[in-house]
């Protein structure tokens, strides 16, 4: 495929790739983290959990910068992204002090901004909507396969090699992908996301005045809020504590609902390419909250590995969305601030999914964080089927 009908009919492949690489290097660090603070530093739970706070405020931060310089420095900041991420894992395991330590995963944070904001807006990029959301499932599904497969082998790389082995495969993992990206980045004009020079002031305000833009940024916050502060920490414990699995069990359920969304993935951003994203996003939405309150009233093994399944399909089905209306609405100059702004409200749920979410189970009960979140996915399918004319008749605008 050659360059410019890359660009016109798909996601830019190196793109893919690097994303594929990056969340591959990620995964096999995940579980590998806790294991390493505990030995080099001895660290307690606070220690432990302060690392994807401080990783969390890094990308939340540098989001919003990125999307600014993007249109001036283009996929220079994705290679130096990489570039810093890599570096970062090396002096990572040679620092003695665990308050440097924490410093330099804060920088890993802005890394991963520099390079996430990037590969979005190099993705939504397309001259026209028709394949958007089947570009932005590729990319979603790239980075969720790279976890899964690094989830899996990162333990392995810790007892087998040694405790820094995955700091140190991690950083190969970047130094690969950022010589993918250059090799990109250097070829024709027509290859790459052309850098063209935006006035800074009142872009933002332009961008949120877009009919849709603050409407998904909302949404995505709940989904990665949902995701984080439910299915990441209370799922496992709500199924060891209330419902009595094993922990093998809790495993299987839990990856089935990553291979719901790995399945999905594909499938919404290409149905919403065909038949429009509200006719994906609202019955998502509504799908997703009924699987949730399911799962938190259902005792059967069997019936929740389904919902599990179902929880994952319901997300991995609208998460293509939002970046896709974006890149629909937005005017291309304007993409990387909107994509960056887009990406800030999902870090922010990250932050603030786990801390609300946890709240509500200790105040209330294990339940109560499923039922919530179902409560304001329904409230958002309402509020997106109220806006789903202005949203269409703006996208149709811009592709006239």
């Amino acid at each position: 495929m050659t360059p410019s009908v890359e660009r016109e009919h798909g996601a830019p492949v190196a793109a893919l790739a690097a994303a594929l690489l990056f969340n591959l290097g990620q995964g096999v660090l995940r579980p590998s983290m806790p294991l390493y603070l505990q030995r080099a530093f001895a660290a307690n739970y606070r220690m432990v959990t302060l690392i994807p706070v401080v990783f969390g405020a890094g990308k939340w931060v540098a989001n919003m910068p990125t999307g600014y310089l993007l249109n001036r420095f283009g996929c220079r900041l994705m290679i130096a992204g990489l570039a810093l991420i890599a570096v970062i894992d090396v002096l990572s395991i040679v620092t003695s002090r665990f308050g440097v330590f924490l410093g330099l995963r804060a920088l890993g944070g802005v890394g991963w901004a520099m390079f996430a904001t990037v590969a979005t807006t190099a993705t939504v990029g397309l001259p026209t909507s028709r394949r958007r959301g089947r570009a932005v499932s590729l990319l979603l599904m790239c980075e969720t396969s790279g976890l899964l497969f690094g989830s899996a082998v990162g333990g392995w790389l810790n007892q087998g090699v040694g405790i820094g082995s995955p700091f140190v495969f991690e950083a190969a993992c970047m130094v690969v992908a950022a010589i993918a990206v250059a090799r990109w980045a250097s070829l024709p004009s027509d290859a790459t996301p052309p850098r063209q020079r935006t006035p800074d002031r009142g872009v933002l305000g332009r961008v949120l005045r877009t009919p849709g833009v603050m409407l998904m940024g909302v949404t995505n916050a709940l989904l990665t809020a949902i995701q984080t502060g439910t299915l990441v920490f209370l799922f496992p414990l709500y199924l060891l504590a209330r419902r009595g699995f094993g922990p093998e069990a809790v495993g299987a359920v839990v990856s089935l609902g990553v291979l719901g969304r790995l399945v999905a993935l594909w499938l919404g951003g290409t149905v919403s390419d065909r038949w429009g994203r509200m006719h994906v996003v609202i019955p998502g939405l509504v799908s997703y909250a009924v699987s949730l309150t399911a799962t938190s009233r259902l005792s059967q093994p069997f019936l929740l590995a389904l919902c599990s399944f179902a929880i994952g399909a319901t997300a991995g089905f609208v998460a293509p969305v939002p970046a896709a209306v974006t890149g629909d609405q937005v005017e291309h100059p304007q993409q990387g601030v909107a994509i960056g702004w887009l990406r800030t409200m999902s870090d922010s749920g990250q932050i603030i999914g786990p801390l609300v979410m946890g709240a509500l189970a200790d105040a209330i009960d294990l339940s109560a964080p499923f039922l919530f979140g179902a409560v304001l996915l329904v409230a958002t399918a309402w509020s997106c089927r109220y806006r789903a004319n202005a949203i269409a008749a703006a996208a149709g605008g811009r592709d006239a």
